[in-house]
């Protein structure tokens, strides 16, 4: 198979042995491109494919430099080019089919190139990259240099195209626009013009967009000042602002896929929506052609297509989708119809058209390839089938080496030639896989799966694979499968850490003889099975990502294992490690791939984070535990990142694999290279797998994600590197030659038993009487199959069961027996006391469990806790940072207060403490307005005393018009309210520094007065805080005087015994809201988490406080006695009175008849002592209500008397906040006006800039059509010259000529003015009625034929037989010569003349462009200027807040009098009379008035003038100042002192002629012997070279007697050198100290003398002190 390389680039050069590419497989991931009728290329890997359509034969060409890019051709000229991709890349353009390189283009391109397209006329290519550049190149590909290039940044591309009808005119297209890029020439310039195409929106319609430059239908504001666009709004000065849309303004556009060109250079555009759409490229005007609806269509939605690939043909376009359909558009006029075209079995990707439009290329999503042919019969053929992803693994089907197997992912089998990569058959599993393994002694196959199962297939006839059987270890992913060397056993190695060892004859049915525990995600498996050896040995390679070590274990499996296999395993089948001699070794670093040597003494590893690879030996003796391996020999491995090695089948060649792409051949003893082929790259991460066959010629190497398979063969394969492999291999297959025959026979019988098998269930299925509840028992079946580990775990389980059947039976006889006795144990303790109860995990017998439950208990409780502390966490800090901005940082809490017996509710302000830069801000403002006043007030000064001097009658007159002013300047100061703008006055807040609302023009202005105004509502604000504050504090006294009221009146209703309720006024919680953050106790509704040693010290408290209560009551005599005999109080107060009871006598308690006389006379006493008492009684209640309610009065005035005044203040705070509004009002005025200034300023920053670009253009543009002028009069005068040449060498024919006579003459005329004719080549009828584009008649190739076809028709013409009759040869000859310059020269003219046609068009285009930029200048010019007014306007015309009264409302009187009983009657005279002299007056009056608005007008007329000459005033004395203060410098003094400054000026410029001659004659002598000394120093270099070439020659003796004196120096006198070395280099560093020492103490002085030249440099500048 052929192929090609780029040799000169390989930096791998042949060493030894070679390899050579065979042939290589791969799938299109890129569009599939058409180099000529009959074949195809697309790349793949580190290759381009070609693919010959009608004989399917494959043809590679390599990129040495790693993975291909983009790849485009060129059909007329039969190339192709191709991109690689790395760093700074370059693009390869190659012949086809010789595959030779024709040139090399290098850019400025830093990643890569995402778009190659060719133009269909001339050499140009065009090239898109990726990231950083973004950038649009043109090239000249056959002269490899770029004529032009564009970047446009973050713009990606998906599609680009040349018009085929004009190569002057690119398509570049992505998802989201679509732009066309016009190429412009002008002689042998290029230039690249873009024009957007606006697409519609997703619904079809088309955005009507505003002009955001300029924009024309913005509302005009008379009030609030301009309407400006929204980008100025947005604060956008830049280029952004052109393209600023709002959010709100932003339309979901129509997404473009594909385009293509039409013959009339007319685009046609799929979109995503399915809409289909037409573009004129000269007017970007973009058409939605609308679709005629097919009424016979019976499906709904049939032809609701998401287009993804767009081809045109004539009279429409084929398009395709994901639905695997391609459908015809046959356009007419503005409309299409759809129709069914084609059926494919998969979604399309990409469409082309042959160059003859007789086939189509349909590219599939999977990477098929498929040709459908044009004709009366169509074809539709299948070019190449894809596999279902890439290739997961590769083996050889041994031993006759005649086929190689590949696997995907999906499970996809297919079996390959290896003679020409053909596929022979496929087979699908329908599972995902993992491995691939091919057996030594069978022709069968083993695959892993990732649900664990192994399929072995039966490949004895390699072009019908079939399933015989499945095996199910475990239910683990499998990851490796290895045979080994003679096939005895197959290794199944899973993902945790398992290893299975398999039968692999099948005559056992693959039966499964045992596994070994291994470390998991083991990397790698190896074996060493030898023909004199009854033993296999495998070595496993595990991670250790804890220790980063990694572990070795390395057992052995005896021949004999099949036999007594259930020796060696165990009831689970687990392998005795004693008798499989398991050893552990580990490795001090980590290795990602390790294999055991044949000789098995030692391991080969590749290291993971070092590229080394390193060999270790094994001990003699087996080690007890693990035995640590050193390295032994280590080798750079030259790969890039962790790599995979494996030995051949002969065990001599090791061979290495990394992610760089490289495959390495070693030798196994040195572990040199020998051999290496650069099959793939590090952009496709790199090798995945090699293959190497048993007799070693062939190699197959896979892609990790490049998805290529390479066929590598050896160039010279011969000598002992070959005959060790084949002996080998020789050796290897008589010794299997018996094996391999049985096997294989067996395999028959099983391949027949599965044929059998599918025939069986083919029968089933077609049988339709089958029960559905049986195949659902059969499904279930299926989905029960349990994995062999898990069934010898249950053969295992069922044994020990029957073994401990007895012992089983007592255990649980004794547990029930224990577990009634719990049950009675805990219905005792069910009726016991609370004391006496035990809790319900005491009766728990599994104590493990029991404290499992408790430790699972308390981790539930802490982590609950932990969650509830965490949340309440945050909230605790949410709380915390709303009371510090809410609470902390306000320097005037806020709170109300609340009325005694009235609704009213006062508010104070919140306020915060103001920042230092507030107060300074406020205080750097004040100052200056007090100083503007100071100002003022000594202007009017100043004003005064030199309008005092004039006279002293006006001084006196003006002394009073002064006192007037004072106080207008008073009254003006002190402005009403109504001027002012607020009511803030009243609070006592004087607005002097306040400017005037009608003089606040400037920005700083407008600031200061904003700063002031917020000075202001701070001032109002702390004036009513300090009336709330003195409210406040009235109310705690009055709550206080209450408060001790009450207890009087408490007293009085105890003493009184009445049941009143006592009013007692408190503060709630909005007029104190500090109890707002401290929770009391009796707020908290749950009980408080109480620790037990917490809860009885509470308790022995109590105790404690109870027995010292008790000791003191008992020890307490003198209490008791008061209590006893006065009744506990030592003194009967007058508030005892009511409690006072009089004792009755004791002979009361007898019958009145047997009362004596002294008891009757003690009874009267006793009755007048208890009136007496109770006189006493009423007098003290009489007296204690009448008290009572003497206070109860005076606290009801006091509250009423507060409520009254809190009353008051709640009017102040209304009115209070009625000026915090109006100011606040004010301020926002101000901040609307800054904006909009701002606004304002924005826009003609905006305008500037945009102005700035567009002059940058128009210089451009001017200096373009400079420039094009020029080259286009230097391009005519040349082609006025060739016309010029052309016309002398017809004038001058006849001179030429004039020798022979006449008549010969005129003949040789006629025939120099006869041309020949050009016979075009007719192009077939048919495939001129199906190629839609025709004959590019720009074509530079076709330019070419055709002149070559005239030179080839005038040597036509030139032939002897054309000569006259008897017209002597030579002067034929010469005829002949002068004709073919004339026709040249002609041709010449022809192109010249093409070109100055192209320059003129160019210059025009130029012209105009420069035109519309001076037509946009003017339009910025006349914007910035209407801008300007419109500002200049919006500053005089301020917002002024005014306060109105309200409720005053005039009333015209419409009430008509119709009685008169008091009128009486008079002469009309009388009124007439009366009504003049009124008139009079009045007239009087109104000239009195215009005379005095005269005077005033006169008044206002001299104040301005006043006002201007006195701001004219302040303008010189400021001029005067700056004049004083100007920095004067010495040539300026020069200028104005000195007279005759010019003629100094003359002789100092005569001066300076002069000594620029000296120094000119100095420099053209010193040149003169510079030029000399050159001529001299180059004699002298070419003496020095040939000194120097002869020193070179001795210097190759020399350094031969070096190394050998250098041998003999390294051999005896290394402790020498060494101290020479120390020594010399304390030397180096003493010397770079002082060196140091030395620049330390430069640098100082240095800056010592800096600094004094400063100074002395300060005391030349002149100064201008102020006086």
């Amino acid at each position: 198979m052929a192929q090609g390389r780029e040799r000169e680039e390989n930096p791998y050069g042949p060493v030894g042995p070679s390899l050579s590419v065979r042939w290589v497989q791969g799938f299109p991931k890129q569009n599939v491109q058409f180099v000529n009728d009959k074949t195809i290329c697309y790349p793949c890997g580190n290759f381009v494919i070609f693919i010959n359509i009608e004989t399917k034969k494959k043809t590679v060409l390599q990129c040495m430099n790693g993975i291909v890019g983009v790849v485009a051709t060129n059909i007329p000229y039969e190339v192709v080019a191709f991109s690689d991709r790395r760093l700074k890349p370059l693009i390869y353009i190659y012949n086809f089919p010789a595959l030779t390189r024709r040139t090399k283009l290098k850019g400025n391109i830093l990643l890569d190139y995402t778009l190659l397209s060719f133009s269909y006329c001339g050499t140009y290519l065009a090239s898109y990259s990726s990231l950083p550049e973004f950038e649009l190149a043109l090239w000249d590909w056959e002269s490899s240099v770029i004529l032009c290039k564009k970047s446009q940044p973050g713009v990606d591309v998906s599609n680009m195209t040349f018009n085929p009808m004009n190569w002057r005119q690119l398509c570049l297209s992505s998802p989201s626009a679509v732009t066309v890029w016009t190429i412009e020439k002008s002689n042998q310039e290029h230039y690249l013009k873009t024009k957007l195409v606006k697409l519609p929106m997703e619904d079809g319609s088309f955005y009507n967009e505003t002009d955001v430059v300029f924009p024309t239908s913005l509302p005009k504001d008379l009030i609030y000042g301009p309407v400006l666009p929204l980008s100025t709004i947005a604060g956008l000065v830049g280029e952004e602002a052109e393209t600023f849309r709002p959010k709100d303004d932003l339309y979901p556009l129509l997404h473009p896929t594909m385009h293509c060109w039409t013959p009339t250079s007319d685009l046609y555009i799929s979109c995503e929506e399915g809409h289909l759409l037409m573009v004129n490229v000269e007017t970007l005007k973009v058409t939605m052609l609308n679709k005629i609806e097919d009424t016979t269509t019976s499906r709904e939605g049939r032809y609701l297509i998401n287009p993804v690939t767009m081809a045109y043909q004539k009279g429409g376009v084929l398009i395709s989708g994901i639905d695997g359909c391609v459908y015809s558009f046959l356009i007419k006029d503005l409309h299409y119809r759809v129709e069914d075209f084609l059926q494919v079995e998969e979604p399309v990707e990409h469409m082309m058209f042959s160059p003859s439009y007789q086939m189509l290329l349909i590219q599939t999503e999977k990477g098929s390839v498929y040709i459908y042919t044009f004709g009366e019969e169509p074809t539709f053929d299948k070019v190449l089938e894809a596999c279902d992803g890439k290739f997961q693994a590769i083996d050889f089907i041994s031993p006759a080496n005649q086929y190689c197997m590949t696997l995907t992912h999906s499970g996809e089998v297919c079996i390959w030639y290896l003679e020409d990569g053909t596929c022979a058959s496929r087979i699908h599993l329908n599972t995902p896989v993992t491995v691939l393994a091919c057996s030594p002694s069978s022709l069968s196959v083993a695959v892993g799966t990732q649900e664990g199962f192994v399929h072995f297939l039966d490949v004895r006839d390699p072009e019908a694979p079939l399933l015989i059987r499945k095996v199910f270890p475990s239910k683990w992913s499998v990851q490796h499968l290895l045979y080994d060397q003679r096939g005895i056993y197959l290794l199944v190695g899973t993902s945790e850490g398992c290893i299975f060892i398999i039968n692999a004859n099948p005559s056992s049915l693959f039966q499964i003889l045992g596994f070994v525990e291994v470390g998991k995600d083991s990397l790698q498996i190896s074996t060493v099975s030898l023909l004199e050896t009854d033993i296999v040995e495998v070595m496993v390679l595990s991670p250790l990502p804890e220790t980063g070590r990694s572990r070795l274990e390395i057992f052995t499996l005896p021949k004999i294992l099949p036999q007594v296999s259930a020796i060696f395993a165990d009831e689970r089948g687990r392998l005795r490690e004693e008798l499989i001699h398991k050893c552990l070794y580990e490795v001090e670093h980590s290795l990602s791939s390790a294999v055991l040597d044949y000789q098995s003494h030692q391991v080969y590893g590749f290291c993971n984070h070092v590229p080394y690879i390193c060999s270790y030996l094994l001990p003699e003796t087996v080690p007890n535990g693990i035995c640590i391996l050193k390295p032994y020999q280590k080798v750079q491995s030259k790969h890039y990142g962790p790599g995979m090695l494996s030995l051949s089948p002969h065990g001599l060649w090791l061979t290495t694999i990394a992610k760089g792409g490289i495959l390495c051949i070693r030798d196994v003893h040195t572990l040199e290279t020998f051999a290496q082929s650069r099959s793939h790259s590090h952009q496709g991460h790199g090798i995945q797998s090699v293959r190497i066959s048993f007799d070693g010629k062939n190699i197959l190497v896979n892609g990790r994600n490049d998805g290529t398979l390479v066929y590598l063969r050896w160039r010279r394969f011969g000598g002992n590197f070959a005959n060790d492999i084949l002996e080998y291999c020789q050796r290897l297959l008589i010794s299997l030659q018996d094996t391999m025959d049985e096997e294989n026979d067996y395999l028959s019988v099983l391949r027949r038993e599965s044929l059998n098998l599918e025939s069986t269930s083919e029968h089933t299925d077609m049988n339709p009487s089958i029960d559905s509840s049986q195949e659902e028992l059969t499904l279930v079946d299926k989905s029960k199959e349990i994995p062999w580990i898990q069934q010898k775990n249950q053969e295992a389980i069922r044994k020990e069961v029957k073994l401990f059947y007895k012992k089983r039976k007592e255990i649980k006889t004794g547990i029930k027996a224990l577990s009634k006795t719990v049950l009675t144990m805990m219905e005792e303790n069910e009726a016991v006391g609370n004391i006496a109860k035990l809790e319900q995990k005491e009766f728990g017998l599994d104590l493990e469990e029991l404290e499992k439950l408790h430790k699972e208990n308390e981790e539930e409780v802490a982590k609950i806790r932990k969650d509830v502390e965490m949340h309440n966490l945050a909230k605790a800090y949410l709380a915390d940072i709303i009371k510090e901005e809410c609470w902390n940082a306000m320097a005037v809490k806020g709170r109300a207060l609340k009325c005694f017996h009235m609704p009213y509710v006062v508010e104070n302000f919140p306020m915060k403490e103001r920042t230092n830069e507030e107060l300074k801000e406020l205080k750097r403002v004040v100052q200056q307005r007090k100083i503007e006043a100071e100002c003022l007030k000594l202007r009017k000064q100043i004003v005064e005393a030199r309008s005092a001097i004039t006279s002293v009658k006006k001084h006196h007159e003006e002394e009073d018009e002064e006192e007037e002013e004072d106080d207008v300047a008073v009254k003006n100061s002190n402005l009403p309210n109504y001027l002012l703008g607020s009511l803030s006055t009243d609070f006592g807040v004087h607005p002097s520094l306040l400017s005037s609302q009608f003089e606040l023009h400037t920005r700083e202005e407008k600031i200061d007065q904003i700063i002031l105004l917020k000075d202001v509502i701070y001032k109002v604000k702390t004036v009513f805080n300090n009336e709330f504050d003195a409210a406040y504090k009235q109310k705690e006294f009055e709550i206080a005087r209450v408060k001790e009221r009450n207890e009087r009146i408490q007293e009085i209703i105890s003493d009184l015994d009445l049941e009143e309720v006592v009013w007692q006024p408190e503060f709630d919680d909005c007029e104190k809201p500090e109890r707002t953050l401290v929770v009391e106790d009796k707020e908290v509704t749950v009980h408080r988490f109480v620790n037990p040693w917490q809860k009885a010290k509470t308790e022995l408290a109590a105790t404690r406080e109870m027995e010292q209560r008790l000791l003191a009551q008992a020890s307490d005599a003198r209490n008791r006695a008061l209590m006893d005999m006065m009744g506990g109080v030592l003194e009967v107060k007058k508030e005892d009175i009511l409690k006072m009871v009089i004792p009755q006598p004791a002979f009361m308690a007898k019958p009145d008849a047997v009362w004596s006389e002294e008891e009757r006379k003690q009874f009267k006493e006793y009755e007048k002592k208890v009136k007496e008492l109770n006189e006493e009684k009423d007098k003290y209640r009489k007296s204690l209500e009448a008290e009572m309610k003497k206070i109860q009065n005076s606290i009801q005035e006091s509250t009423q008397n507060f409520d009254e005044y809190l009353k008051r203040l709640f009017e102040r705070r209304v009115k209070a906040e009625i000026v915090v509004n109006q100011e606040e009002l004010k301020i926002n005025n101000l901040v609307f006006s800054l904006l909009l200034d701002e606004e304002i300023s924005s826009r003609e920053a905006f305008l500037n800039n945009y102005l700035i670009r567009k002059q940058e253009e128009k210089n451009q543009t001017s200096e373009a059509i400079q420039k094009a002028k020029e080259d286009l009069d230097a391009y005519k005068e040349h082609y006025d010259n060739l016309l010029a040449e052309d016309k002398v060498l017809d004038r001058s024919f006849k001179k030429e000529f004039s020798e022979i006579p006449s008549h010969q003459v005129d003949i040789l005329y006629k025939l120099f003015k006869r041309r020949p004719r050009i016979h075009k080549q007719k192009i077939h009828s048919d495939t001129s009625s199906i190629v839609p584009f025709g004959e590019r008649s720009e074509s530079g190739k076709l330019n070419k034929d055709a002149f070559a076809q005239l030179m080839k028709a005038m040597d036509d013409l030139d032939n002897i037989s054309n000569m006259p009759e008897s017209l002597d040869p030579l002067v034929w000859d010469h005829f002949c010569r002068t004709r073919r310059a004339k026709v040249e020269n002609e041709q010449k003219v022809k192109q010249k003349a093409a070109g100055l046609m192209e320059m003129m068009a160019f210059l025009q285009r130029r012209t105009e462009e420069d035109e519309k930029l001076q037509q946009e200048i003017e339009k910025v010019f006349h914007e910035r200027i209407a801008l300007q007014e419109e500002k200049v306007r919006f500053q005089l015309n301020l917002t002024i807040q005014i306060l109105l009264k309200q409720g005053q409302v005039e009333l015209e009187n419409f009430q008509l009098r119709l009685e008169y009983p008091d009128a009486i009657l008079i002469n009309k005279t009388i009124i007439e009379d009366l009504n003049s002299v009124i008139r009079t007056q009045g007239q009087k009056k109104v000239a009195s008035m215009m005379e005095s608005k005269d005077v005033h007008k006169g008044i206002f007329q001299i104040e301005w003038e006043h006002k201007k000459m006195e701001m004219e005033m302040e303008d010189l004395n400021q001029k005067a100042l700056d004049i004083q203060m100007l920095f004067f410098s010495r040539d300026r003094q020069k200028f104005l002192n000195e007279p005759n400054y010019e003629t100094l000026i003359a002789i100092q410029i005569g001066i300076m002629e002069q000594t620029i001659a000296v120094i000119d004659k100095n420099h053209k002598k010193n040149v003169e012997n510079c030029k000399k000394l050159l001529k001299k120093l180059g004699r002298y270099s070419n003496q020095k070279d040939i000194a120097n070439y002869t020193l070179s020659c001795n210097l190759r003796e020399e350094l031969v007697a070096v190394s050998e004196r250098k041998d003999i120096c390294n051999a005896i006198g290394s402790q020498l050198t060494c101290e020479k070395i120390a020594k010399e280099r304390y030397e180096n560093m003493m010397q770079q100290q002082k060196l140091t020492n030395i620049s330390k103490e430069q640098a100082e002085q240095i800056s010592v003398l800096q600094a004094e030249v400063e100074r002395l440099r300060m005391k030349t500048f002149p100064t201008f002190v102020q006086m």
